[in-house]
């Protein structure tokens, strides 16, 4: 295979590859074979996480960009051959003043946006909703204090899509209202993480660690435990399901009957592949 022939076949395959992220960027929260984007966003904090991500990337690349030609200028310009007698300058103030000022404007440049975007993760909104999440080995335990006393647990369900992510009980949330979630651990360290939602945070024992999202989008939503916790750390999903207030409101009524005594899953019977 010739230059050109390679060339094109690189091109062949990059396209195949964008247009397979373009239809995995369809996906809603969940991933996609091929993926080579952030999810698709579903609250307003994943939109800065995303809209932040892509300053960076055009930032990353102008620098990178603008090196790439002063190396290309020094090689051309300052090589033996077209510089036989080289200079012997030490200093130049001008240089020096910019080389200093512009890296700290432009870690000033970064340094505002990514405060902003801290401060609204960590800035929990007057909630609508709170949901208390407990990492366990190797599951997830919700309760919901604002809507009556049950609490149930959310296994990995090998018999439900996504492989890995599909679970027995989700967790269930109004869409468009600002969700409390109260993250702990029961036995080890555990993470909250789902990326849709822009959220990540540790469950940790004895600590109640607090972030939040708001839904835009209805849907099923997944995330993991991003903390390795022990042999089956990979099969303890987040099933997030986002449906309207009179769905969120008939499922609070069904739930209180259904687990107030107890009838929450069982680790043995819905294990992961390991157990």
């Amino acid at each position: 295979m010739g230059r050109v022939g390679r060339h094109l076949l690189g091109l062949a395959v990059a396209g195949l590859t964008l247009a397979t992220g373009g239809a995995a960027f369809a996906e809603l929260g969940q991933p996609a074979p091929w993926e080579w984007t952030l999810q698709q966003s579903g609250s307003p904090v994943m939109d800065n996480i995303v809209w932040f991500h892509n300053f960076l990337f055009v930032l990353i690349t102008l620098i990178t960009l603008f090196v790439l030609a002063l190396l290309i200028i020094v090689v051309i310009k300052f090589n033996a051959k077209a510089n036989p007698v080289p200079s012997r300058t030490t200093h130049n103030t001008l240089i020096e003043v910019v080389w200093t000022l512009v890296p700290v404007l432009i870690l000033v440049g970064i340094a505002v946006p990514s405060f902003r975007l801290l401060f609204l993760e960590l800035d929990i909104p007057k909630a609508d909703l709170t949901v208390k999440a407990t990492g366990k080995q190797w599951y997830w335990s919700y309760a919901y204090p604002d809507n009556g006393k049950f609490e149930f647990d959310s296994l990995m369900a090998q018999d439900k899509q996504p492989r890995l992510l599909g679970v027995d009980n989700e967790m269930v949330v109004p869409v468009n209202k600002v969700v409390r979630v109260q993250v702990t651990g029961a036995d080890v360290i555990h993470a909250f993480a789902l990326p849709a939602f822009g959220v990540k945070i540790d469950a940790i024992p004895g600590r109640l660690n607090e972030t939040w999202f708001k839904a835009t989008k209805t849907g099923m939503f997944y995330g993991q435990c991003s903390e390795l916790c022990g042999k089956d750390h990979a099969f303890m999903p987040i099933a997030i399901r986002v449906v309207s207030d009179q769905e969120f409101a008939s499922w609070v009524e069904t739930a209180k009957k259904k687990f107030a005594s107890g009838g929450t899953s069982t680790y043995a019977s819905a294990a992961g592949p390991t157990q």
